[in-house]
């Protein structure tokens, strides 16, 4: 798999694989029910893991093209290569990457499947009024909020739900105290999710964010 070129399919496998690699082979192969996150554990710990390096969990998402109408999942996904939404499938990874050799070790990849609210929030605003630009500074009488409490969004939750699996798999093992996520997180609300699994934030905000010391 790691050496073929061009669309990898289940019959280009069977093609490569050689002698005892056949179709029924491989069909009954992606059939079978692996403990991903698990196997990918036990081998970075076995294999893989250096005990005086220092490990930040890294989070992405990877959006691939694919054809076809009756793949699972399948839906428009933003692409950062296309700089567009394209019609994909998408996953998302949880890696520990070592900050002395500068590699990313997955952990755990899931797919993303989207809830009905994400699918029904339009893409687009059509037909909706701007509204007005609001002027610099405090609107006049509002009070202050407690950030702290906010409501996750589908995807925050689905973020979580895989850190606090894999703080199941990893106990004490590896002392974690950084969660590294990309521009699309630089916000209140993956902070806070952030904190409620007792970890910090590493991620970029936006160029207009409004920053200031604690008074």
């Amino acid at each position: 798999m790691l050496a073929m070129n061009g669309r990898v399919t289940m019959l280009g496998i069977s093609r490569w694989a050689g002698t005892g690699g056949s179709y029924r082979t491989i069909l009954r192969f992606f059939h079978t029910v692996i403990p991903w996150a698990t196997l990918f554990w036990l081998f970075f710990r076995k294999h893989l893991f250096r005990k005086n390096e220092v490990y930040l969990l890294v989070g992405d998402e990877v959006v691939i093209s694919k054809s076809g109408r009756k793949t699972y999942g399948l839906d428009k996904f933003f692409s950062s290569l296309y700089s567009q939404p394209i019609l994909g499938l998408s996953f998302f990874t949880l890696s520990l990457v070592s900050v002395e050799q500068r590699h990313s070790f997955p952990i755990q990849i899931e797919q993303v499947i989207k809830s009905d609210i994400e699918k029904s929030r339009p893409s687009a605003r059509k037909g909706i009024k701007p509204q007005e630009k609001r002027r610099r500074g405090r609107p006049k009488g509002s009070k202050n909020k407690n950030k702290t409490k906010v409501i996750l969004t589908s995807e925050l939750l689905r973020i979580q739900k895989m850190i606090n699996s894999l703080f199941k798999l990893n106990g004490d093992f590896i002392p974690l105290t950084y969660l590294v996520l990309d521009g699309h997180f630089g916000n209140n609300n993956a902070l806070q999710m952030v904190r409620q699994v007792n970890l910090h934030i590493i991620s970029k905000l936006r160029h207009d964010s409004a920053l200031y010391f604690p008074g």
